[in-house]
This record gives structure tokens, sequence and C-alpha cells, in this order.
């Protein structure tokens, strides 16, 4: 199920990472000219020049539109470094090297035409590299060479190879042995495993590569050298007893690995084979809060305090009432504060204002709902369109789910009624049934398992729907026994979408949990499954629900990825805390949201980091929130609710909604509305499966979206006639366009510039281009 970095031949992947080179096709076009050039190098002819010429012109033109936009790009202050200096003025050079080319042609100098045209489609190529070096990273090109080190090492995290001397410690021995069994696995299961031990030899388990196979021991401790192992993948693919006999062979580090692995004495753990994967705790845990210190009383922050010290981190002041208020806004029910809200607040002296403020918006119960949809929407696999909707293959929850949200249901009924689900409620375990042939790891049932195991207890059972997983503990076993849970008969268990004849009977995934009877009809053992599941000693349901919260408010989980609760947390006392108040409190999620937004820790200033991956990292620290884009619905309701509603319409608001929900939305509610070109290009999941974190980076589709897109557009320009009527002066429109949407005043340059742009009468498009400029600065589009 998974794939790994090298499988596929490197010189295939060189071509695929050549694409960002030709996907700037107006500038492509150039290399085209070159083509035809060398191709009429002696030629004549009149209607090919005629191309050539037209071609030109246009490559030229749009290399100058290409620095324009990419100057505003770097702007952002997304990319830096060396990269994008040389990058920057490697494309100024490409352009002005068009342009001159360009004129050459026109004037007939055909030498000097040729000449700088060999130039331009080298700086097209030289500046493509690098802006390919800076989506994607310096080795973008090179990693997949044969050469590279890190196509050698594609499967390998940590190098002990490069530091094998004195002993390891009790993590290395672990950490290499999750190596050596991703390398088996990937390699070497398909003819030595459960399913099939060619030779009698079986390399899935301790015993299975010590008894060795019917030729003997393949596996010589301390001796690599005297290994079979070793000899057999080491020997030239042409040789009749080279192993894998099949498929990609072992790269060059992989067999190192291994090698270092024998030479250390084939260390593997005692007891059973899962012991070399971290299984959180099921039950849960209540650590005690750290003493009071100084101005910091609330126990989240005194967990993050004892964080702090232990890594040497220094606390920072907490930010002004106009980024809190922004922020808490966003936050709760993902809209922008109001400007005369914002003035309000920070006029307020009282000490406990922003307890008070988060109150406030979490009792606006409607509002509140129609935000948090879309992160469980997101998450439920719920949506108003699509996939499954047609063929009556597909049930929605939306009306369930919104009144869910509305009164705030606790968490444990909540997760019941979706396992043991009435009516309203019954499509997130019902899947959806797929037309046409399907594999037996897409099946209803199988679905019910993988998004329950998901969504509710941080695990995943995709791997271990299709074969024994790669990544963790589960086996095939596991999953089939779950899926019975929600089949009407007991499934047959099928491996890599083949029949084994073996029934895997009807089991919880985690036995501690309780025993689901056999026999009983399927109503009765959902009843059953979600009275085990919500129990207050099933810790890992609530630390998991804490965890996605946690993530969602301050941009990184406590564990992450957020569906890997087996990861170490970064704070173990922080998310056992929250996890066992949020029971104590009822499994009130609004009330947990509380603790959270208004702790000191919330309200540190936001922190960003160089490279998307770095949020995911072993070593990560934690410092305070994560700064973070608007989501596609946040931000297309902050465009409503600034300049002019997105969608005016409100017919295309989904239907399932009830007619007294709708009258009380202000204006459609992105989260309402049925998933097209603009949200998708924001980043809005399809939710044909479950989506439990969105990225946060900026993209090329959302770019072109944001610059050229019709939606966006038509949005802007409808309503620069609407505020051109409403304020006739330059000066008072674009103070009320800040404040309604930056929540201040412009300063005094900002002013100046706005009135260049808007004349000293306003025009149509002066103000459309304003409204275009404060959307796309970080400022809008930032939550920090």
């Amino acid at each position: 199920m998974l794939l790994q970095a090298n499988e596929t031949f490197w010189l295939w992947q060189l071509f695929g990472r050549l694409h960002p080179l030709f996907v700037h096709f107006p500038i492509g076009l150039l290399c085209v000219v070159l083509l035809l050039e060398i191709l009429d190098w002696r030629g004549k002819s009149g209607r090919l020049r005629d191309g050539i010429r037209i071609l030109v012109w246009v490559g030229a033109g749009s290399s100058v539109l290409a620095v324009i936009f990419g100057w505003l790009l770097a702007g952002e202050g997304e990319y830096s470094g060396d990269s994008l200096e040389i990058h920057r003025w490697a494309g100024i050079a490409t352009m002005v090297l068009s342009i001159i080319t360009a004129f050459s042609l026109r004037t007939n100098l055909f030498g000097i035409y040729r000449s700088l045209l060999f130039l331009t489609v080298f700086g097209v190529s030289f500046a493509g590299h690098y802006g390919a070096m800076l989506t994607h990273g310096d080795d973008y090109i090179s990693s997949v060479l044969p050469s590279s080190q890190k196509y050698l090492a594609a499967t390998t995290e940590v190098d002990f190879v490069a530091n094998n001397s004195g002993p390891m410690s009790e993590q290395q021995i672990q950490d290499l042995n999750v190596q050596v069994r991703t390398i088996l696995a990937h390699n070497c299961y398909s003819c030595h495993g459960e399913g099939k031990s060619k030779g009698d030899l079986r390399l899935d388990s301790r015993d299975g590569i010590m008894k060795g196979g019917e030729n003997g021991f393949v596996v010589v401790k301390g001796h690599p050298e005297q290994s079979e192992l070793i000899r057999r993948v080491s020997l030239p693919k042409s040789d009749k007893e080279a192993m894998p006999t099949k498929g990609k062979r072992l790269t060059e580090q992989e067999i190192k690995v291994l090698q270092y692995w024998i030479e250390k004495g084939a260390v593997w753990p005692e007891g059973k084979e899962k012991s070399i994967y971290r299984v959180a705790a099921l039950e849960p845990r209540m650590p005690q809060v750290p003493v009071p210190t100084g101005d910091l009383v609330k126990p989240v922050d005194l967990f993050v305090n004892a964080y702090f010290v232990k890594n040497k981190i220094g606390w920072k002041p907490v930010v002004d009432d106009r980024i809190y208020i922004r922020r808490v806004y966003l936050d709760i029910i993902g809209l922008p504060p109001p400007p005369e809200k914002v003035e309000a607040f920070v006029a307020d002296t009282r000490p406990d204002k922003r307890e008070t403020l988060a109150k406030e918006l979490l009792n606006r119960n409607d509002d509140y709902a129609q935000h948090w949809m879309s992160f469980w929407n997101d998450a439920l696999r719920n949506d108003y369109s699509g996939t499954g909707y047609i063929t009556g293959g597909r049930f929605d929850i939306t009306k369930w789910l919104y009144r869910s949200l509305q009164v705030n249901k606790p968490y444990n009924w909540f997760v019941k009624e979706l396992i043991s689900p009435n009516k309203e409620s019954e499509g997130f375990i019902k899947g959806i049934k797929w037309r046409g042939t399907i594999n037996s790891s897409q099946r209803t049932e199988m679905q019910a398992a993988q998004n329950v195991s998901q969504v509710l207890l941080g695990l995943n059972l995709k791997c271990a729907s299709c074969h024994d997983s790669f990544i963790s503990d589960w086996k095939l076993e596991d999953s089939y026994a779950f899926a019975n849970i929600f089949a009407d008969t007991l499934l047959e268990i099928n491996r890599c979408d083949k029949p084994t004849g073996k029934i895997a009977g009807t089991r919880i995934l985690f036995p501690e949990l309780g025993e689901i009877s056999v026999n009983e009809s399927t109503e009765k053992r959902l009843r059953q499954l979600a009275d085990f599941l919500v129990q207050p000693k099933d810790g890992r349901l609530y630390r998991t629900v804490t965890n996605r919260i946690w993530a969602q408010l301050m941009g990184r989980g406590i564990v992450e990825p957020v569906d890997m609760m087996d990861n170490m947390p970064w704070s173990e006392d922080l998310l056992d805390w929250l996890a066992s108040d949020f029971a104590a409190n009822g499994y009130d999620i609004k009330k947990l949201i509380y603790t959270i937004v208004t702790s000191k820790t919330y309200q540190l200033p936001s922190t960003s980091v160089k490279e998307a991956g770095d949020i995911m990292a072993n070593e990560y620290k934690f410092t305070g929130m994560v700064r973070r884009r608007l989501t596609a619905e946040q931000f297309t309701d902050a465009i409503s609710f600034a300049f002019n509603p997105m969608y005016a319409d409100t017919a295309i608001v989904t239907d399932l909604l009830p007619k007294d929900i709708k009258k009380k939305l202000p204006f459609p509610r992105a989260g309402f509305v049925k998933n097209d070109p603009f949200l998708t290009s924001l980043g809005r999941p399809n939710r044909e499966t479950v989506s439990t974190s969105r990225t946060s980076q900026a993209n090329l589709l959302q770019a072109l979206e944001l610059t050229n897109g019709n939606k966006f557009t038509e949005t802007l320009k409808t309503g620069s006639k609407q505020w051109r009527e409403k304020y006739p002066t330059s000066e008072l429109l674009v103070t009320e366009l800040y404040r309604k949407s930056l929540g201040r005043t412009p300063l005094p340059k900002e002013i100046a510039v706005a009135k260049k742009m808007l004349g000293p009468v306003p025009s149509e498009e002066g103000i459309q281009d304003l409204m275009w400029a404060i959307a796309l600065i970080p400022e809008f589009q930032l939550i920090y």
C-alpha cells in the first residue's frame, strides 16, 4: 500500500521532475522556437518563419509577465535564500535576453538572433531549475540520479552506517529494526511472508529469520560476509540466485543497513513483534498540575512552562488586542471581527475581557456551528455533492451534524450516534458504494473500519486492510475482524485482493475495552461497539479529539500527524491533562476550546516554519501557535464579509440544510456551498475519503485562481460598484475598506498609495484593484 520514493526507475523520475520547466507553457515556446530553428537551419520556409516570429514575441511577452508576478510572489515572504536570488535574477536576465532576441529577429539579424536564442533557452532552463529548487528542495533533480545519496537512502531515516562505532542505545535499536523491517517488507514479504514462504523461508518475524530456510541459515549474527541474505541481495540482477527475483533491486544503502544490522548481532526486540513500534497507552491519565509560578496559573500554561523550562525556551509577551480578537473570531466562528467590535475591545479596560470575548463567541451557537461544519465535514467525509449521490450509494449527515454542533452535543454522545446511528447520522459508517469493480479494501464495511479507526482513534488501518501493515503492528486479520462488526455477514479475508479462504471473526481493535458478541445482529454489535468506545477508560478516544482541536487552533497537534496517535507527543502531560479534563467536564468541546483560547499559550505570538515538512519533524520544538493561512471557507467568508458576498444567491447553498437555518446565514457561508473550482483551488478536499488536515502552504493553482480566476474577479467587480455608490470620496472609502477587511485604519503611506490607485474620484476599476491588493496581503490571508 505504501509507495517508496525509489520504486520508479530513476530516469523516469528525472523526466517527471523536468515538468516545472514545461508547465510555464508560454515561456516554453522559446524552446519550441529553438527546435524549429534547428529543423529549418538552412531552410527558407516563409510559412515556418512567420510562425517562429509569433512564437518568439509571445514568449518574450510572457517572460515579462512571469517576472512581474514572480516578484510579487517573492514579496509575500514565503521564499528566501540564495536560490531565490539566483532564480530572481536568472529570470530577469532571461526576460531581457528574450526581448533582445525578439528585436534581433525583427531586424533580420539572424546570426545574432540565433546566438541570443540559444542563450535565452539556456536562461529559461537555468531559471526553471532554481524555481523548482525553491518549491521542491535543493536536490529536486539530483536526488533521483543513481549517484545521489538521497536516492540510495530513500527508505533510510537514520544513517547508522556512517556512525557505526560504539554500542547502540535502545532508541537506535528500535529505529534500526523499523528500517530493517521496512526494507524486508517492501522487498521480501511477497515471497517470504505469511501468504507465501518460498524455500520454507520467512522473513517477517524474528524466529523465521533466525530459523532460515530449506538451504540453511540466512543470517549469521555478527558476520554479514557469511550471511546468505547479504550474498543474495548483493548479486547482479542477471544471476539466477539474486534476490529479490522480481521487481526492483535493493539499493546500495539498503544493503548497507542490512549489513550493519547483522554486524550488530541482528538485534531484535524480545517478546512480541509489535514492540518495535511505540504504542500509546489506552487508559486515561491525569498528571499532576505543576505549581503556579508568577503570572502562570492556568494548567495549560503550567504544563507548557514545564516544557519551556526543560527545552530552555523563554516566554514571549502575548499578542496585542487587535491580533487576539481577529485570531479568536476566525478560530471560533470563522469570520473577521466587525470594526466596531475591534475598537470596543481595544478600548475595554477589564482584565478578563479576553475570557469574556471567548465566552461570547462560543455562545453564538449558529455562527459556531456554521464555522466548525467544515472541520467535521472533512473528518467525517460529509459533502453535499459528488461520488455516490447520483446512484444512491452515499448518504449525507448534514442536518444531524449541524444540529449536533448547534446544541454542542457532548462528544461521547456524538460518537455513539455516529457508530450506532439513527437515520440522519448513518452516512458516516455506511461509506460510499463505489460503482464498478472495486478491491476488497474499498467495500463499505472496510471503509467503516478504516474511517472509525482513523477519525476517532487516530490510527491507520488502510495498509492493514490489504496486507499486514508495514508502518505499524496492525495485521490484516485485525482489520477484517474490526470490519466484521459493521458487516451483515462475516467477510472472507483478502490479502492484496486475493481470497485466502479464512474468516477473521469479530473483534474490537482494543480487546481491553470489551468483547463483541459474534452472534448478535449488526445493529446490536454497533451499539456494543459504541458503548465500548465511549467508556471513560478509553483514553485514546478522548486524546485523539483533544489533539485534533488543539491542532485546529494552534496549527500543529501535540501529536503529529494527528492520525498517528502512537507517535510521541511533544508534551505527554499536557495531552493527557487536556483529555482527562475534557472527560471530567462532560466531553464538552466548547469548554475544551475555551480552555485553549484563554490560555497564555494560545496568546503567544505566532511562529512559522522554513519548510512545510518541519512541522512534522521529530525535533520540532513548540514555541507558540503556527502561523497559518485562512482555510478556503474562511478566506471566502472574509471576502464576503469585507467586500462583497462571493455567493450572492442563497439558492446555491446546499438544499440539505433546513430553511430555518438558511435564514440565519448573514450571507451564503462557504461551508455550506457545494464544492466548486474556486474552493478546490484554495484547498477544500472532495471528501470522498477522510481528510483530517489541510496544507497551509500557498500553491500555483491558488495563485492562478486569485490572480486570474473568474469567480474572484466578478465578486470584486460587483463589490466595487456598491462601494463606489456608498463612499464617493477616496479617503473615506480607503479608510472603511481597511477597517472592514483588516480591523484597523490605514497608515498614512497606505492612504497615499491607495489614493494614487483610486484617483480623486474613485473609479470602479481602481476600487477593484484596491480590494484585490488588500485580499492578497499576508495580513488578510494569514492568522497571526
